[in-house]
């Protein structure tokens, strides 16, 4: 309301002081000054200490330039090509549109996430002594300590000294496959797998290389292979609650997956993203990989972020030996340190019995959503393959028929009013089959799981091609 008013005040006229805009708004002091600080972010309002607030001149925009250089430029460019593959990485990122529900997103809904904590964490770190002063480059001590206990146990082969603070999994990837593999080399995948591995593959000039999965994770009959074929020396997999299909490693497959890295001579980077993303009747998750890797074959890679909040871009990213140094360089090179504000708020967080019991919490709710999500999609597509139920991770990947236009069925989802996503992206190479991936964990509450499934089922009765869906 205060930015329609303004018309009426020209250029250098002063607005009304904060107490006659509560009164006239009817508002609190705190509303008051946050809007007068956005509008004057936006330019339209100047303050002045001791004076007021004065109605700003119109910023002046300078004329469009030519742009079309830019064609001829980055087409010369070894990474534009690559870049396309953001596509599949910001396509989760973005916010639905308004009334649609989201089984889109890869982070928490505003419910699930443990706020009060957070904000108890943010307080007391901000009082902190120093808490705004330059960390060390690697991370605050005490908390890459804690990532090490987490990863490897009290009593395991990790240390602080092996642990690197990262902003974030997806910037533990980056500095992982960058500084693990040179331009133009290959890379072993999981397929499908997170469009993000992918991405930041490409991006680094590096060729994917895909190696399938099942049930039971990673075929390593299949990965011996690969590393013959290719020559590779890194394999990237999330051996637990895998994304998108929800596999865990056997443990079988977990010791014959570092003998056969061993024996190439190849690094695995073990992508942890969904430890803490446990549901409630899932059984006792395994032991990372790397808190049985004696030899450095295995990086691993901790996050904070999914089970917090997309703001709380904390990760660790563990190894041991020279690779640490490697690693640690590139992290510098790329991101000098993460602020150490939000390394002393995980801090707080990870260190108080509030985070336990969020960490509990999110368990029961994980659990309620996918039972409720499978049998609204049993109710409403009972044509369709049931999915299998994962014991973690906040995603089903369902199955579609052979012939079905997964692209088709998620445009028209969107337009129904729901948020999915269509499989291709999550292949590094032709997919075997059409899928979607529908996350549990970005809706509001699991009614909405509930109708999500009843569009989604009008969505398949609009779509030409998928009359064996409905």
């Amino acid at each position: 309301m205060l930015r329609e008013s303004l018309s009426r005040y020209s250029v250098g006229d002063r607005l009304p002081s904060s107490r006659a805009l509560r009164e006239q708004y009817g508002v609190g002091p705190v509303t008051v000054s946050r809007a007068i600080a956005l509008l004057a972010a936006e330019g339209v309002v100047v303050s002045r200490p001791g004076a007021g607030v004065f109605r700003a001149a119109p910023p002046r925009r300078p004329a469009a330039g030519d742009l079309s250089w830019q064609e001829v430029a980055l087409s010369a460019h070894p990474a534009s090509a690559p870049a396309a593959g953001a596509a599949g990485v910001t396509a989760t990122l973005a916010p639905p549109p308004p009334g649609v529900i989201d089984l889109n997103g890869g982070y928490p809904a505003v419910a699930l996430q443990p706020e009060r904590a957070l904000a108890a964490a943010l307080a007391r770190a901000g009082r902190r002594p120093g808490t705004w002063g330059r960390p060390p480059l690697e991370g605050l001590p005490e908390l890459r300590g804690w990532f090490a206990r987490e990863i490897a146990g009290p009593e395991g082969l990790l240390t602080a000294a092996d642990v690197l603070i990262t902003t974030g999994g997806q910037a533990a990837l980056t500095t992982a496959l960058r500084s693990l593999a040179a331009p133009g080399a290959p890379v072993l995948v999981e397929s499908p797998t997170y469009p993000g591995i992918l991405a930041v593959a490409r991006t680094a000039g590096l060729r994917p290389v895909p190696v399938p999965l099942d049930r039971d994770g990673i075929r390593t009959d299949l990965l011996a292979e690969a590393f013959r074929a290719t020559g590779a020396r890194l394999l990237v997999c999330q051996p637990l609650y895998h994304n998108p299909t929800g596999a865990v490693l056997s443990a079988e497959r977990r010791a014959e997956t570092l003998r056969i890295a061993r024996a190439a001579g190849a690094f695995v980077v073990e992508d942890d993203f969904a430890r803490r993303l446990a549901h409630a009747d899932a059984p006792p998750p395994p032991a990372p990989m790397a808190a049985h890797d004696p030899d450095g074959v295995v990086v691993h890679i901790a996050s904070l972020t999914k089970a917090a909040s997309p703001s709380l871009r904390v990760a660790a990213l563990a190894a041991r030996g020279p690779a640490m140094e490697r690693l640690r360089a590139t992290h510098v090179v790329d991101s000098l340190f993460v602020p150490r504000p939000i390394q002393e708020t995980a801090l707080e967080l990870v260190a108080a019995p509030a985070w336990r019991s969020h960490l509990r919490r999110l368990a029961e709710t994980l659990h309620r959503r996918r039972e409720t999500l499978a049998a609204a999609l049993r109710r409403e597509l009972p044509r369709l393959p049931p999915p299998a139920l994962p014991y973690g991770g906040f995603h089903l990947w369902q199955r579609l028929p052979d012939r079905a236009d997964e692209g088709a069925l998620a445009a028209a989802a969107l337009r129904a009013g729901v948020a999915v996503t269509p499989g291709r992206p999550y292949f590094p190479a032709e997919p075997p089959a059409p899928h979607l991936r529908l996350s549990i964990i970005a809706a509001d509450s699991p009614e909405h799981l509930d109708e999500a499934a009843r569009r989604l089922r009008a969505a398949a009765a609009a779509v030409a091609s998928a009359p064996e869906i409905r």
